[in-house]
């Protein structure tokens, strides 16, 4: 019986694991679900004051980083590919057509969101904000991680103009209840006092 107990621990070990992790997801993706399913909005939206753009990062292959990525070293991290750089350019390319030449962009400290704002083409990338960094390796950290953001918000005016929040998808799904797509966007409404309302989305544009 000992040794069938050791045979089955590290299976029992990895069953825990995946129940801890299905845990947290299932929090992100129902206890930050919206009152309503978020319908596609047009991008000329985004040209009224007082909006928001949180912007998923351009198409990059897998999921997660490789084992060992670090902050500030892009050859650690999972980045954008041909597909997804041709991607950010046409989002940039259509809120340009949409009448938005220029907006406040900020992205988290990954590389793939850093270059998915680059390309968007939309005016100077803001500093790196820690409060868009992705927790998707560490799915205890959403709690704190969605109250930071939430915070980084309220920082914003709510009569300005366009910003754009160049993030990850757990970081969306998090505070929405939205599951973006690569390159997809949710559209926030700010209002006095810190609130935000989910306008709807932005579909990312039509693969080539």
């Amino acid at each position: 019986m000992r040794l069938a107990e050791r045979h089955l621990a590290p299976y029992i070990a990895g069953m825990k694991r995946f129940s801890q992790f299905l845990a947290a997801a299932f929090a992100i993706f129902v206890l930050a679900a919206p009152a309503k399913a978020a319908e596609p909005v047009a991008a000329a939206t985004l040209a009224a004051p007082g909006h928001v753009l949180l912007l998923r990062h351009a198409i990059a292959p897998g999921t997660g980083d490789p084992a060992g990525m670090r902050l500030g070293d892009c050859s650690t991290q999972r980045n954008l590919d041909a597909a997804g750089r041709a991607q950010a350019q046409a989002i940039g390319a259509g809120l340009r057509q949409a009448g938005i030449a220029q907006a406040r962009v900020f992205t988290s400290q990954w590389c793939r969101t850093r270059e998915t704002a680059e390309i968007l083409a939309l005016g100077p990338v803001g500093e790196r904000a820690a409060e868009l960094n992705s927790f998707f390796e560490e799915r205890a950290a959403q709690p704190a991680a969605t109250a930071a953001l939430r915070a980084f918000l309220r920082t914003l005016p709510a009569d300005g103009g366009l910003v754009v929040l160049v993030t990850h998808q757990v970081n969306i799904t998090a505070l929405t209840g939205i599951v973006p797509a690569s390159g997809e966007g949710v559209v926030l409404r700010l209002a006095p006092g810190g609130e935000f309302a989910v306008v709807g989305r932005l579909p990312p544009p039509p693969r080539s």
